[in-house]
């Protein structure tokens, strides 16, 4: 038996070892703290240590930066790599987590992701679909698309289009936005690209720039040097509302409108204005009765002025100038029902109300004119709307414009005379402007 023994037998085992060697694959910072606890103070191998457990952390730290960067470019990567998604329109909503859609012209049956919310689904809206045609997304009303004008309103909700000649018409639904909005023939309505569905009524600003919101301001203080013509349309336009009862037992039928005429510059328009203004106050001020079952007109809280120039009107497309003319009337019926009494005001009158003439040559005149008198021949009275034309030639209008029941009143706006222009001065040279006293006696 030999009495040698193995290194391992002579030297004892380091029992402060153990820990490190169970915790090979542990974190290296808890290791290095191990490390650090087992050594005394002052033991110059703590030195290194410390550096080396500095070194491990900018280590980890640059690691974390580049694990973070190489997922933010594998998403990069990811998504430049895979398919597009196609845009759609949706059609309708036939039941929970259904929808038929519209895509490149096709139609499809398609799924809807969970996700998207019900409220977000609505006719006519852009949808985002995937490989499988499934709607991943809304992504609300194409702000685009063509405009086409109302044929008809039909009962069952679908719109019909009139298109341009030797083209078929359309038949749209509307958008779920459009559904309960009131429309009638001639409005424009926008449509989306893939000529399905109507999204969007228009403002028609071709008759909208003639209207402002509120009646002029003017007065009939604010006018100088016409006297008589004032005193002649307050006379017209005053006393069948003054004197209503008069009126009606002597069975006088009150006018519908009124013409201005005389030379240009002498404050036509602005009587007009007046007139306009005088009139809205009056009849929102008057408290009579009604007089039959018939009259249903709401009352009248406000005033409407609708100033348009007839040169505005002639359009070179045939039957776009009788249009606007229909529109016009249909906008001032519109505001009455609102409660606001409408003034026409037609500067000009003479360019579009011409005398017309048998001759060969296409007139305006011989469309246009049967159009006014047919418009008009649907008002009934300064309740209604109210008609104002102003001209500088009114021998050159049409005598069914003027007959008795239309535009049965004229009045004449002549040139003021030296008594009739001092007092226009003294309507604008008033007290607050700095005028010379000698100057102003004399």
């Amino acid at each position: 038996m030999s009495d040698r023994r193995s290194l391992d037998q002579d030297e004892p085992k380091d029992q402060s070892d153990e820990p490190l060697l169970l915790k090979t694959g542990a974190d290296p910072l808890e290791l290095i703290e191990q490390c650090l606890a087992s050594f005394s103070e002052g033991d110059p191998r703590q030195k290194l240590l410390y550096k080396l457990r500095h070194a491990v952390i900018l280590s980890q730290a640059a690691h974390q930066q580049r694990e973070l960067e190489f997922k933010k470019t594998s998403e990069v990567v990811a998504k430049l790599t895979a398919p597009a998604n196609r845009i759609g329109t949706l059609l309708d909503v036939p039941g929970e987590g259904l929808a038929r859609i519209v895509v490149g012209g096709a139609e499809y049956y398609a799924n809807v992701d969970p996700r998207v919310p019900e409220t977000d689904l609505k006719i006519g809206t852009q949808i985002l679909v995937n490989e499988a045609y499934a709607v991943i997304k809304t992504l609300g009303y194409d702000r685009n698309g063509p405009i086409l004008k109302l044929a008809e309103a039909m009962p069952d909700g679908r719109l019909r289009f009139e298109q341009e000649m030797g083209r078929q018409s359309l038949i749209l639904q509307r958008s779920t936005d459009l559904v309960g909005v009131e429309l009638k023939a001639g409005d424009e309505i926008r449509i989306d690209p893939s000529h399905r569905v109507a999204i969007e009524k228009m403002q028609d600003r071709r008759a909208s720039r003639h209207v402002l919101d509120e009646t002029p301001k003017v007065t009939w203080d604010q006018i100088g040097g016409q006297n008589e013509a004032i005193a002649s349309i307050r006379k017209a336009i005053e006393y069948p509302l003054l004197h209503a009862e008069t009126f009606e037992r002597f069975r006088f039928s009150q006018p519908k409108g009124f013409l201005l005429y005389g030379p240009p510059g002498c404050g036509k328009t602005l009587i007009g204005q007046a007139a306009a203004g005088s009139l809205a106050k009056l009849v929102s001020e008057s408290k009579q009765e009604r007089t039959s079952d018939r009259d249903k007109r709401p009352p009248v809280t406000s005033g409407a002025f609708l100033h348009v120039k007839g040169p505005e009107i002639l359009n070179m497309w045939l039957g776009e100038s009788e249009r606007m003319v229909r529109d016009l009337f249909e906008q001032a019926r519109a505001r009455r029902r609102d409660g606001a009494l409408p003034f026409i005001f037609i500067d000009e009158a003479e360019s579009i109300l011409g005398t017309r003439r048998a001759m060969r040559s296409f007139n305006i005149s011989n469309t246009l004119v049967p159009m006014f008198c047919s418009e008009m021949d649907g008002i009934e009275s300064l309740r209604d709307v109210v008609i104002i034309l102003a001209s500088n030639r009114p021998d050159l209008i049409d005598p069914a414009v003027l007959r008795p029941g239309r535009i049965d009143r004229k009045i004449k706006v002549s040139r003021p005379n030296k008594e009739a222009a001092a007092d226009i001065l003294t309507v604008y040279l008033t007290a607050d402007l700095p005028l010379d006293s000698a100057l102003m006696k004399e």
